[in-house]
């Protein structure tokens, strides 16, 4: 007996097209969906580092066609364009750093996809993210906890997840490496099992965001200065949505010592650039709070914070505040504290829920 009907994300990549086959194989009823969401680019050598390509559609409907499963392509390019392309231009535009990836998830995967499925009367939908998904029987909440290999995990990724969306989901690589699954993929004889893992944004083709914005908007986007820390002007720079927050290299400015970027200021058009230790954040502000692991906090919570997808957990204490808004304090103060990216707590292996950073405090 089915255990149900899934509708699975399949992008292309080995991950997607194993979690399909897995869960095949547990006796749900599978069905492919790609999504079609960016024209895809012409260079060959782009498109090998994005997802969203031809080559990428024709590989998932060669997995899926190897299942004997049926296959759709769903057309979201105008969802995608308003969701993720235009908040990605605004964000950079206002000074921020946003993650395109995680509005694709919020709009697009988990909420548009799952919509179509519940229009195909599927019982729920699934992707290839190293996450895992269980229902605590104590509370009657839907958990997202990190994969259990911890060098692929992508629950920061995911912390925008809904509980009626959780409940619809399945994550069957959770329980996986990634060694194991690229191995899965080959006893499968899948075409993809050695395809390397979209690494840049699908819609970015040359590889630099900032040419794509120029491009996109078609504005003159004019050029700013460097300052330090007093204010004085240390160089022309490029504008402000070149450069985001402990960024390093390509600055062109000469000085004594490395000089990051700590802060800007988008009124004056201002980088402001100083040492490493001028990185350090004591306390931030973020906002569109989602709570997974429980409703709401009644006072303080003690979590583990972690800002951007490649960096470890920082020990912290959450304020929670008003309208959604969370001021996040750390036990020891931490560098590169980005407004626009997303901000993850977490309880050991459990996400406690996240937000997006809006404003911070350097530790002066």
């Amino acid at each position: 007996m089915s255990k149900g009907k899934v509708l699975v994300g399949m992008s292309g990549g080995v991950d997607s097209s194993t979690a399909a086959a897995i869960l095949k194989d547990e006796g749900y009823e599978v069905y492919g969906a790609t999504l079609k969401l960016w024209d895809a680019p012409a260079d060959a050598e782009v498109s090998a580092r994005t997802c969203c390509s031809l080559e990428d559609v024709e590989d998932a409907r060669a997995t899926a066609f190897r299942m004997g499963i049926p296959f759709y392509v769903l057309n979201m390019k105008s969802l995608f364009e308003e969701k993720v392309v235009q908040y990605f231009v605004d964000s950079y535009l206002n000074g921020e750093t946003p993650n395109p990836c995680i509005a694709c998830n919020q709009h697009i995967k988990f909420e548009a996809m799952l919509a179509k499925a519940l229009q195909l009367e599927m019982d729920y939908i699934a992707t290839g993210h190293y996450a895992r998904v269980e229902k605590d029987e104590g509370t009657g909440r839907y958990l997202l906890k990190k994969g259990v290999d911890h060098t692929k995990d992508q629950s920061y990724v995911l912390y925008m997840l809904r509980q009626d969306q959780l409940s619809r989901l399945l994550l069957p690589l959770g329980k996986y490496t990634k060694k194991q699954v690229r191995e899965i993929a080959r006893e499968k004889g899948f075409v993809n099992s050695s395809k390397p893992d979209s690494q840049d944004i699908c819609f970015v083709r040359s590889g630099h965001y900032s040419d794509f914005i120029r491009d996109y908007t078609r504005k003159e986007i004019p050029d700013g200065v460097f300052v330090d820390e007093t204010g004085k002007v240390l160089g022309r720079s490029k504008g402000i949505f070149e450069y985001t927050i402990g960024q390093r290299k390509g600055l062109g400015i000469s000085a004594n010592s490395r000089l990051y970027v700590i802060d800007k200021n988008v009124e004056r058009n201002e980088i402001v650039l100083g040492p490493k230790e001028k990185t350090l954040v004591k306390r931030f502000y973020a906002d569109q709070i989602n709570y997974i692991a429980l409703e709401r906090p009644e006072g303080n919570l003690r979590v583990w914070a972690k800002t951007r997808y490649s960096q470890k957990e920082a020990e912290a204490i959450l304020h929670p505040l008003e309208n959604d808004q969370v001021m996040v304090e750390y036990v020891e103060p931490q560098p590169f504290v980005s407004p626009g990216q997303s901000v993850v707590f977490y309880d050991g292996d459990v996400v406690v829920g996240g937000g997006i950073i809006r404003r911070f405090e350097l530790n002066r």
